[in-house]
């Protein structure tokens, strides 16, 4: 398994309307690549948000980073809606997983 952690703050005068429809695309777009096995986003109360892409492999994931269309919203979104963000490659990660049998 391959993870992508784009961890990100978005600019307070984008287009929320156009970055929602942007995302929804993207998201359909992923799922429809090999390789592609989950994405989940979630908002801090800072406003940070960090998006957690799953992979079969890196060579998936970087092969997802090189879509047209996907590079195309890449550069939408350093033009128009992000302040900042920082991008996290992870192979092979360590995982420790928990899961209740019931009870209390």
């Amino acid at each position: 398994m391959y993870l992508v952690v784009f961890r990100n703050r978005k600019r307070a005068d984008m287009d929320a309307d156009a970055y929602a429809a942007d995302a929804a695309a993207m998201e359909a777009l992923a799922a429809a690549q090999p390789g592609y096995l989950s994405f989940k986003s979630y908002t801090a109360d800072d406003g940070e948000v960090v998006a957690i892409s799953e992979w079969d492999s890196e060579a998936s994931a970087r092969a997802w980073g090189r879509i047209a269309e996907h590079r195309a919203v890449q550069a939408k979104g350093r033009a128009d809606y992000y302040q900042s963000y920082t991008l996290f490659g992870c192979d092979d990660p360590l995982i420790h997983e928990f899961t209740s049998r019931g009870g209390k």
